[in-house]
């Protein structure tokens, strides 16, 4: 049989075909706009999902047997808020996770309400990007739509509703609205009622590989596809992406280089981080993960090199950074181009350069992009060793993985091995897998992965670079807390 993996992104959707062996039979990517209507805003037309998965099912499926699909699993952009009306139409456009207008809200619950409180009720605290800051900022700002809400939903969750015609989210992607109660999975009555909002107006919760419905008789007709497709909750896309390269049970870990960067540490046990650094959210396997999100890493090199640079030659501009230069370079680079979430937390952060000097070179300021970011992720690693977390080897995805240079630098600022799936298919993969679960093809999540993930290369730390890199981020890790009372004053 054949699984349909669903990867929403912020600027595209990929759809891949895999079989129950875990071979990828096709794959296929369709873009869609993204709006920054405000400095610091971010949103997008659900529509635009919709005509993009709906349109691409079919060119994915165009020389396969159509009868032989089974399933559908979908991991999504997190956080977004997504509002539908009495008739399930769009409200809004989505607010989505990068969007930074919900300052003055996150401090409210921050500080009003209370960090304590908020962990008690969801586990976390609260972020820009976390739905609940949203809901009030369009409560205070935009009081006739949020008085025409009927249903909340996340992005992954609208592609359901269109395929199925079911209200539905899991665990894993509701862990990040700031609404669920993580440990109890089970919507916070407490945080409902803070926002005006109730639970009618939530989706139905379910576990990630649970199936959630079939395929609607006219989406089926319009796909092509049988309406005994099975369509289960998917889940969010650090937590599909970390099925997709077997980051589940007891420990283990993933590094996801995509747009925004994340750590998943995944757990058979609920735990949260005393100061909530790192998110403490519900896994697509079942159990729990913690998890720091950087807004900005592989799309800093993106900015860095396609509107700084105007060059898209990226392994051409990378090849001059040798070994020996690898912990030398004495410019720094904070990453923060959309303000930060793990572990500052800080709206008002920006990206800087320091350091440079008449002889810096365009290849040192590369460098330092890269290293950069790569810093940034070994600040939520840190948070973890605090918590007594040991951490010597991890999986590593995302666009900026396919970097050798890249996966070198993080090897040796973390200072652990980095093992690279075979098969680099980020959420869609772990959507399919999902799927295969929610069909009974396996038993569980666990045993898929056992089943369909294999390590393709591994990088090792160098103990000379690393020694290196472990001077360089002692001199990093001062630079934000210099600079964070500057901040507010640029905006």
């Amino acid at each position: 049989m054949l699984y349909i993996g669903i990867d929403l992104g912020t600027s595209a959707v990929k759809l891949l075909l895999m079989d129950e062996e875990g071979h990828i039979k096709n794959e296929i990517s369709r873009e869609y706009p993204l709006e920054f209507p405000r400095p610091g805003w971010s949103q997008q037309n659900p529509e635009d999902w919709k005509n993009a998965v709906l349109g691409g099912i079919p060119d994915l499926l165009a020389s396969f047997d159509k009868s032989q699909v089974a399933g559908i699993g979908a991991g999504g952009q997190m956080h977004g808020l997504v509002v539908l009306d009495e008739n399930d139409r769009v409200i809004r456009p989505a607010i989505l996770w990068n969007d930074g207008r919900t300052a003055r809200e996150v401090d409210y619950l921050n500080e009003e309400i209370g960090r304590e409180t908020l962990s008690a009720r969801t586990a976390n605290i609260a972020f820009a990007g976390f739905t609940a800051p949203k809901i009030l900022w369009m409560r205070k700002h935009e009081p006739e739509n949020f008085a025409r809400i009927r249903k909340i939903m996340l992005p992954k969750d609208y592609i359901n509703y269109i395929l199925t015609g079911v209200h539905c989210t899991d665990y894993s992607d509701a862990s990040g609205m700031l609404l669920l109660d993580v440990e109890h999975k089970c919507w916070s009555r407490e945080m409902l009622d803070l926002c005006g909002i109730t639970q009618d107006q939530m989706p139905r919760l379910f576990e990630s590989y649970e199936a959630v419905g079939t395929l609607r008789p006219e989406i089926a007709a319009q796909l092509g596809l049988p309406e005994s497709v099975v369509v289960c909750a998917g889940a969010g896309d650090n937590a599909a992406a970390a099925v997709g390269t077997g980051t589940v049970g007891e420990g283990a870990c993933n590094i996801s280089l995509g747009t925004s960067g994340t750590l998943f540490i995944s757990s058979e046990h609920f735990g949260v981080d005393p100061h909530n650094a790192l998110h403490a959210f519900a896994h697509a396997d079942g159990h729990y993960h913690l998890m720091g999100c950087m807004l900005s890493a592989a799309s800093c090199n993106k900015w860095w090199m396609d509107e700084i640079l105007g060059d898209r030659d990226y392994a051409g501009a990378q090849a001059p950074i040798t070994d020996e230069m690898l912990g030398r370079n004495h410019v720094y680079f904070l990453p923060y181009l959309m303000g930060e979430r793990s572990p500052i937390n800080d709206t008002n952060a920006r990206g800087a350069f320091l350091g440079m000097t008449m002889d810096t070179t365009r290849t040192d300021f590369t460098q330092a992009v890269l290293e950069g970011v790569a810093f940034a992720i070994r600040d939520s690693f840190e948070v973890a060793r605090s918590l007594g977390l040991e951490i010597r080897h991890s999986m590593i995805c995302g666009g900026g993985a396919k970097s050798p240079l890249w996966k070198k630098i993080i090897a040796n600022v973390l200072n652990v091995e980095l093992h690279t799936p075979a098969s680099e298919q980020g959420p869609g993969m772990g959507g399919a897998m999902l799927a295969m679960v929610a069909c009974g093809a396996y038993p569980s999540v666990q045993a898929v992965c056992d089943r369909l993930v294999q390590v393709a290369d591994t990088v090792r730390p160098d103990p000379a670079i690393a020694a290196r890199y472990e001077e360089r981020y002692r001199q990093f890790s001062k630079i934000y807390p210099a600079l964070k009372a500057l901040y507010p004053q640029l905006l």
